[in-house]
């Protein structure tokens, strides 16, 4: 049959990105106590196309993606080696969204449930391989203005704390968590008693922070983390007394 994407293009317009989006399936990723978890992936995909071919072969995407086993920094290199040689381009790219659950105990009555931490993979392949983790983690803050001004009480909600991370040796999930939940009024729980909620409460009105003090203080706690050469920090607060959400962002420079 007639090969069409491999007919050439006279338009002389090279593409940086073709590929797939949002293509489903099962994965096993790294786990610090499990050593491996099964969870489910939404993958993009891509390569870059020259100027001179009028398309990429989409159902390689595919089968490249089925051969995957347990998702690794090095076996996602592989994949990208793989992308690049099947479709016969110089560069390729994928993203790896997926659910990360890791058990958590309530902080007064210590029962153990599962929270889930939305997750993610991206990595390039050109004449080097880049590498990034990004997490984001749900935490509350409490607002400094609204406790220093009210004769009791004080606002508070549910805030989402981004973090990606470029590394040079490896840094687990959990660690990326911990740092958020320290740097926030108070971490969040999926299962919490009545003397815990009294506890998550108080706890958070004698830690206010704004969402400027944790992005500053998720900076500081990455800063001294050795295994990261690179990250960017981004939380945003779903505020309870505004139609809008309030946000911090900071990123440190490559050297």
């Amino acid at each position: 049959m007639e090969d069409i994407q491999k007919q050439v293009d006279t338009r002389n317009i090279a593409l940086k990105k073709v590929g797939i989006k949002d293509f489903k399936c099962p994965i096993s990723v790294l786990d610090r106590e499990n050593k491996s978890q099964n969870t489910i992936a939404k993958i993009d995909a891509a390569v870059s196309l020259s100027h001179d071919i009028k398309g990429t072969h989409m159902s390689r995407f595919v089968e490249i993606i089925s051969e995957m086993d347990r998702i690794s920094p090095e076996n996602i290199e592989k994949i990208l080696d793989n992308m690049i040689e099947k479709l016969d381009s110089e560069s390729a790219y994928m993203k790896i969204d997926f659910d990360y659950f890791i058990k958590k105990l309530s902080p007064v009555t210590k029962i153990e449930s599962l929270t889930d931490v939305k997750c993610y993979y991206e990595a390039t392949k050109d004449e080097e391989f880049k590498f990034l983790m990004g997490v984001s983690v749900p935490v509350i803050t409490l607002c400094p203005c609204s406790k220093a001004i009210s004769e009791f009480g004080a606002h508070n909600q549910r805030a989402v704390v981004d973090i990606l991370v470029d590394m040079n040796g490896l840094v687990w999930i959990e660690d990326l968590v911990k740092i958020a939940e320290e740097s926030s009024s108070s971490p969040v729980y999926p299962l919490l008693k009545r003397k815990d909620e009294k506890y998550i409460t108080e706890q958070s009105y004698l830690n206010p922070r704004f969402v400027e003090d944790v992005a500053r203080e998720v900076a500081l706690r990455l800063e001294k983390t050795e295994k990261i050469r690179w990250y960017s920090v981004k939380v945003e607060s779903m505020e309870s007394i505004h139609n809008h959400s309030a946000f911090a962002y900071t990123e440190k420079s490559y050297i």
